[in-house]
């Protein structure tokens, strides 16, 4: 099999071009520099040059706050850009996975979403990857739409690294406690990719950690697998206003991953042990 992975510069991407390789899959990672997803020429040269079985699409933007302020830019990325790959996967009859987000949903209730939830984001961001949900399913039969949360991985920023500079810097730090998930690591998001697009099981899919915390108990053990005495305090989401409104709830039911097949990823504080681990030489 060969497939073709946007956004190799990032967490994500960069890690499904990992596990392909692991695999002997080969995988052709693109970036902006050579390909363009807002240009669909572009899209349509590369992706047919590249011979390719399917499109694992994890380009996205993802700047939530700007986003509010550059609402066309991060249209043209989220939605214009995946719709261009979704038309050329259409044409060539390429399998797709687009990478979506707990965004999408608006945040309220304790329930879990489930996949075929009502869909009603918070933000710009959020609307922008609905509007790419909604060009993958209008163009083509073959896909898988993956929603996420809360990404960690090696390659880019994230909660983790923000949390363990600012711990040492300041040795204090207050977390908001009032929005729950679960965090995603991009290795293990890779491998139930990788397994995905070798399968004919296509939908709606939330692929997250197992396990669910807020962003304040997600800071305590980080600190405590750390070893880092640091003062965490918990505050309300409002204590940090932001642009971009964040949901509350970002609990997601991914029991349609068992049903399918695949296995659900492992627990989120056994992914952060192991990241600690990946990135402790570069601290």
């Amino acid at each position: 099999m060969r497939v073709l992975v946007t956004g190799v510069k990032g967490q994500l991407g960069y890690d499904v071009v990992k596990e392909c390789e692991k695999r002997g899959i080969e995988a052709v990672g693109v970036d902006i520099e050579e390909m363009d997803i807002t240009d669909a020429a572009s899209v349509d040269q590369v992706i047919t040059e590249a011979n390719v079985d399917a499109v694992i699409h994890c380009a996205a933007y993802t700047a939530v706050d700007a986003a509010e302020d550059h609402v066309d830019l991060c249209r043209s990325v989220n939605a214009g850009g995946t719709e261009n790959i979704a038309k050329v996967c259409r044409k060539l009859d390429l399998k797709m996975i687009y990478i979506s987000t707990d965004y999408v949903f608006n945040g309220e209730g304790t329930r879990p979403w489930e996949p075929d939830d009502e869909r009603e984001p918070l933000n710009v961001y959020g609307q922008t990857k609905y509007e790419g949900e909604l060009a993958v399913t209008n163009h083509l039969d073959r896909y898988f739409i993956v929603r996420i949360a809360w990404v960690f991985g090696v390659n880019g920023k994230n909660f983790i690294k923000t949390m363990l500079r600012l711990g040492a810097e300041r040795g204090a730090v207050s977390v908001v406690d009032d929005q729950i998930g679960s965090p995603t690591y991009t290795p293990d998001l890779a491998v139930l990719l990788v397994d995905m697009v070798q399968t004919e099981q296509y939908g709606f899919y939330h692929a997250t950690n197992e396990g669910l915390c807020s962003w304040y108990e997600f800071a305590c053990e980080i600190f405590r697998q750390a070893g880092m005495n640091v003062d965490v305090t918990p505050v309300d989401s409002t204590k940090f206003p932001a642009k971009a409104k964040r949901p509350k709830n970002s609990r997601m039911s991914k029991d349609r991953l068992e049903q399918n097949g695949f296995r659900r990823l492992p627990a989120w504080q056994d992914a952060l042990s192991r990241f600690l681990k990946e990135i402790q030489p570069s601290q």
